[in-house]
């Protein structure tokens, strides 16, 4: 499975409801990178297995992870999953679910995002002529606001696309791939200026 590819967009409240603990997040995002069992993710977590087994099974309940193979390890059966597809869903589920869960959902993935960035800037992630760090503030009405969410909505469907080119590019190779990471956010600000 392509990290790119997306499924289309959920109204199933435990999809997002799963996405909304920042240890189901750094699962789901190791799984995006390579297949992984609880018993692999644990220590690389610094948590319990217990623990990592109890959001690997709500990650797999809401779809966003598939078992891919099992191996028989010191008499027990090991699970190993990888990520379905990116995270993706509805307008209206992100409406309906509330603010608490939209604020645990943010909070995580920002965390996450947070992370991301700083420990690839530290590996030199940003060295590269062509990387890019933006920060744009705009003033928009409503119309211009409908406008760009589209458009950032046509950009990460297009990342799917140019990901999956390289990926036949690459065929069985996969020595000349990168990894790659882009975070596009869009959201009303705060400036600068009115903060305390």
């Amino acid at each position: 499975m392509p990290s790119g590819e997306t499924k289309a967009a959920s109204d199933d409240p435990r999809y997002l409801k799963a996405l909304s603990h920042p240890l189901r997040l750094r699962i789901l995002a190791m799984l995006e990178e390579r297949p992984g069992s609880p018993v692999q993710l644990a220590p690389r977590l610094d948590s319990t297995l217990g623990r990592v087994g109890h959001h690997v099974r709500v990650l797999r309940d809401a779809g966003l992870i598939e078992l891919v193979e099992t191996r028989r390890r010191r008499g027990a059966v090991e699970h190993i999953y990888r990520a379905s597809a990116l995270p993706y869903f509805s307008d209206a589920a992100w409406a309906a679910a509330g603010a608490h869960v939209r604020r645990r959902v943010l909070a995580s993935t920002l965390q996450q995002v947070g992370e991301y960035v700083a420990g690839s800037a530290d590996a030199g992630g940003f060295d590269r002529p062509d990387a890019n760090l933006s920060r744009v503030p705009l003033r928009l009405d409503e119309q211009g606001w409908a406008e760009l969410a589209e458009a950032s909505k046509r950009w990460l469907a297009e990342t799917g696309r140019i990901e999956a080119r390289a990926l036949e590019r690459a065929g069985m190779d996969e020595s000349g791939l990168l990894d790659a990471g882009l975070v596009l956010l869009l959201f009303e600000a705060l400036a600068f200026s009115d903060r305390r």
